[in-house]
């Protein structure tokens, strides 16, 4: 592997992988990566040059790599969501962000009139309204308002009109639960997606945390080994 070096010493580095110049702002050094990245770096370019850098696009495909092998030796083979999830995970975009559009996405005329016939038919207007007819109707063919009842007794035409009425709304309703049901799994899907990125991140949150602590610790004892030496080195003047 060729060893990275300066393209200028002031503002760029090449990066180890690609061996691109990139500006230092855009670059990792590999000293500060995880010990487990940076274990499967090396295991997939070979041994790095001591204070190489990385360049950020380099650097996200390889804690994709490294996130998708957890999972894989976890779960077994991923599903589409799971690879969705490392996806916007690697790109550092919002997953709530990519499902919510389509949850909400525009409907056709005929979705949104099942619905709205949907949720007359499932209320007390409803009932209230169509009771209000039956008896009106019952009433004005028992009564005699009209010299001959348009629909005698036992009501033949009403009951055919409470068949249609039946057969038209069933499947107005049908399709209204359907799409009801596609929203709460999209729902569900987002939910999985945005606790599986919080599983990830919280777990990199710790690996970090827990390697930045170690390099502490090292700093730590270099220090206190530093100051044991001079104090040994001022005893032994007296």
């Amino acid at each position: 592997m060729t060893s990275p070096h300066r393209a200028n010493p002031k503002t760029t580095q090449t990066c180890c992988i690609c061996n691109k110049p990139f500006t230092l702002r855009h670059l990792r050094s590999v000293d500060h990566l995880r010990p487990s990245i940076l274990a499967m770096l090396e295991e997939q370019e070979g041994a790095l040059p001591e204070h190489a850098m990385i360049c950020e696009g380099d650097l996200s495909k390889i804690r994709r790599k490294h996130v998708e092998q957890l999972l894989q030796d976890e779960r077994g083979e991923l599903s589409a969501l799971d690879r969705r999830v490392l996806n916007d995970l690697s790109m550092d975009v919002s997953t709530a962000a990519t499902v919510d559009p389509e949850v909400d996405q525009p409907t056709t005329i005929g979705v949104r009139a099942a619905d709205a016939v949907a949720a007359f038919g499932g209320s007390w207007t409803f009932i209230i309204l169509f009771a209000s007819v039956l008896a009106i109707w019952m009433a004005i063919n028992v009564v005699g308002v009209f010299k001959q009842p348009f629909d005698p007794y036992p009501f033949i035409l009403l009951n055919l009109v409470l068949s249609c009425v039946a057969a038209m709304q069933a499947p107005i309703i049908m399709m209204s639960q359907k799409r009801q049901e596609e929203k709460d799994r999209l729902r569900s899907e987002n939910d999985y997606m945005i606790n599986l990125r919080a599983e990830l991140e919280i777990r990199q949150l710790h690996e970090k945390i827990d390697h930045q602590m170690a390099q502490q610790w090292q700093r730590l004892a270099e220090l206190q080994q530093i100051q044991i030496d001079l104090l040994e080195s001022e005893a032994s003047k007296k």
